[in-house]
Protein backbone atom coordinates (compact mmCIF):
# COMPACT_ATOMS: atom_id res chain seq x y z
CA UNK A 1 0.00 0.00 0.00
CA UNK A 2 1.45 3.30 -0.79
CA UNK A 3 1.76 6.05 1.59
CA UNK A 4 -0.90 8.30 -0.75
CA UNK A 5 -3.31 5.29 0.26
CA UNK A 6 -2.05 5.03 3.65
CA UNK A 7 -3.16 8.61 4.46
CA UNK A 8 -6.77 8.17 3.00
CA UNK A 9 -5.82 10.20 0.04
CA UNK A 10 -9.52 11.64 -1.34
CA UNK A 11 -8.08 10.60 -4.85
CA UNK A 12 -8.09 7.07 -4.42
CA UNK A 13 -10.04 5.33 -7.41
CA UNK A 14 -11.73 3.28 -5.06
CA UNK A 15 -13.02 5.88 -3.14
CA UNK A 16 -14.42 7.64 -5.94
CA UNK A 17 -16.25 4.83 -7.23
CA UNK A 18 -17.76 4.86 -4.15
CA UNK A 19 -18.76 8.39 -3.81
CA UNK A 20 -20.35 7.92 -7.52
CA UNK A 21 -22.29 5.14 -6.39
CA UNK A 22 -23.28 6.81 -3.24
CA UNK A 23 -24.68 10.12 -5.24
CA UNK A 24 -26.63 7.65 -7.45
CA UNK A 25 -28.00 6.05 -4.48
CA UNK A 26 -29.12 9.44 -3.03
CA UNK A 27 -29.85 10.79 -6.53
CA UNK A 28 -27.40 13.54 -5.79
CA UNK A 29 -25.95 16.24 -7.97
CA UNK A 30 -23.03 16.74 -6.87
CA UNK A 31 -20.11 16.42 -4.38
CA UNK A 32 -17.39 18.91 -3.77
CA UNK A 33 -14.78 17.38 -0.58
CA UNK A 34 -11.65 18.70 0.44
CA UNK A 35 -8.61 17.10 2.56
CA UNK A 36 -6.03 19.66 2.98
CA UNK A 37 -4.28 21.47 0.15
CA UNK A 38 -6.63 18.39 -2.10
CA UNK A 39 -10.43 19.08 -3.43
CA UNK A 40 -12.66 16.56 -5.14
CA UNK A 41 -15.80 17.89 -6.88
CA UNK A 42 -17.57 14.81 -8.76
CA UNK A 43 -20.99 16.12 -10.77
CA UNK A 44 -23.38 14.14 -12.01
CA UNK A 45 -24.31 14.82 -15.59
CA UNK A 46 -22.20 14.22 -18.31
CA UNK A 47 -19.54 17.15 -19.37
CA UNK A 48 -16.56 17.20 -17.43
CA UNK A 49 -16.05 21.06 -16.96
CA UNK A 50 -11.98 21.94 -16.37
CA UNK A 51 -11.70 24.84 -13.60
CA UNK A 52 -8.42 26.49 -13.02
CA UNK A 53 -9.02 28.10 -10.90
CA UNK A 54 -9.98 25.67 -8.05
CA UNK A 55 -6.06 25.17 -7.80
CA UNK A 56 -3.34 22.54 -8.52
CA UNK A 57 -4.96 19.70 -6.75
CA UNK A 58 -8.52 20.04 -7.94
CA UNK A 59 -9.65 17.46 -10.13
CA UNK A 60 -13.51 17.69 -11.62
CA UNK A 61 -15.07 14.48 -12.12
CA UNK A 62 -18.57 13.61 -13.96
CA UNK A 63 -20.75 10.21 -13.42
CA UNK A 64 -22.98 9.54 -16.97
CA UNK A 65 -26.27 8.61 -15.99
CA UNK A 66 -28.11 6.19 -18.15
CA UNK A 67 -31.76 8.08 -18.73
CA UNK A 68 -34.88 7.62 -21.20
CA UNK A 69 -33.91 8.14 -24.62
CA UNK A 70 -36.56 12.34 -24.48
CA UNK A 71 -33.24 13.59 -22.39
CA UNK A 72 -31.26 14.17 -25.60
CA UNK A 73 -34.13 16.55 -26.50
CA UNK A 74 -33.83 18.46 -22.98
CA UNK A 75 -32.36 22.17 -22.93
CA UNK A 76 -30.33 23.24 -19.59
CA UNK A 77 -30.31 26.99 -18.82
CA UNK A 78 -26.97 27.45 -17.61
CA UNK A 79 -25.89 30.12 -14.71
CA UNK A 80 -24.05 33.07 -16.87
CA UNK A 81 -21.79 33.77 -13.66
CA UNK A 82 -20.65 32.83 -10.36
CA UNK A 83 -23.13 34.13 -7.76
CA UNK A 84 -26.37 32.90 -5.31
CA UNK A 85 -29.22 31.25 -7.04
CA UNK A 86 -32.65 32.30 -6.16
CA UNK A 87 -35.97 31.02 -7.31
CA UNK A 88 -38.30 33.90 -6.53
CA UNK A 89 -37.02 37.74 -6.48
CA UNK A 90 -37.87 38.11 -2.94
CA UNK A 91 -38.46 35.90 -0.21
CA UNK A 92 -42.60 36.40 -0.23
CA UNK A 93 -42.63 35.98 -3.58
CA UNK A 94 -43.57 32.93 -5.61
CA UNK A 95 -41.01 31.19 -7.52
CA UNK A 96 -39.93 32.56 -10.92
CA UNK A 97 -40.53 29.52 -12.57
CA UNK A 98 -41.78 25.98 -11.92
CA UNK A 99 -41.71 22.54 -12.87
CA UNK A 100 -44.85 22.38 -15.57
CA UNK A 101 -44.42 25.77 -16.33
CA UNK A 102 -44.70 26.88 -19.98
CA UNK A 103 -41.34 29.78 -20.71
CA UNK A 104 -40.48 32.21 -23.60
CA UNK A 105 -36.84 33.07 -24.35
CA UNK A 106 -37.93 36.40 -22.63
CA UNK A 107 -39.26 34.96 -19.48
CA UNK A 108 -37.04 35.55 -16.07
CA UNK A 109 -36.44 32.29 -14.56
CA UNK A 110 -34.50 33.06 -11.35
CA UNK A 111 -32.30 35.25 -10.06
CA UNK A 112 -28.55 35.36 -9.35
CA UNK A 113 -26.83 37.93 -6.87
CA UNK A 114 -23.01 38.33 -7.87
CA UNK A 115 -21.38 40.93 -5.69
CA UNK A 116 -24.43 42.37 -4.22
CA UNK A 117 -26.25 43.23 -7.50
CA UNK A 118 -29.30 41.19 -8.17
CA UNK A 119 -28.92 39.38 -12.25
CA UNK A 120 -32.19 38.26 -13.33
CA UNK A 121 -31.77 35.68 -15.45
CA UNK A 122 -33.69 35.03 -18.23
CA UNK A 123 -34.89 31.43 -19.65
CA UNK A 124 -33.14 32.03 -23.55
CA UNK A 125 -35.27 28.79 -24.75
CA UNK A 126 -38.92 28.03 -24.93
CA UNK A 127 -40.52 24.83 -23.93
CA UNK A 128 -42.01 23.39 -20.39
CA UNK A 129 -39.60 23.14 -17.25
CA UNK A 130 -39.18 19.65 -15.84
CA UNK A 131 -36.79 20.09 -13.43
CA UNK A 132 -34.70 22.64 -10.96
CA UNK A 133 -31.36 21.61 -10.48
CA UNK A 134 -30.50 23.86 -8.19
CA UNK A 135 -31.61 24.44 -4.45
CA UNK A 136 -32.86 28.07 -3.33
CA UNK A 137 -29.93 30.17 -1.98
CA UNK A 138 -27.13 27.65 -3.17
CA UNK A 139 -23.92 29.28 -4.68
CA UNK A 140 -23.56 28.64 -8.07
CA UNK A 141 -20.56 28.62 -10.75
CA UNK A 142 -20.30 30.01 -14.72
CA UNK A 143 -21.56 27.68 -17.05
CA UNK A 144 -23.44 25.15 -13.75
CA UNK A 145 -27.07 23.65 -15.08
CA UNK A 146 -29.76 25.42 -13.49
CA UNK A 147 -33.14 24.41 -15.21
CA UNK A 148 -34.05 21.78 -17.60
CA UNK A 149 -36.86 22.48 -19.78
CA UNK A 150 -38.02 20.14 -22.67
CA UNK A 151 -38.31 21.69 -25.91
CA UNK A 152 -41.36 19.45 -27.14
CA UNK A 153 -43.71 19.29 -24.42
Amino acid sequence: MSAAQNSGDIFDVKKVRRLIELMKEHDLAEIDLKQADQRVRIKRGGEVVAHPTLGPKTVAVSAVETAPDNTARMLVITSPMVGTFYRSSSPEAAPLAKVGDRIGPEKIVCIIEAMKVFNEIPAGVSGQVVAILVENGAAVEFGQPLIKVDPEA
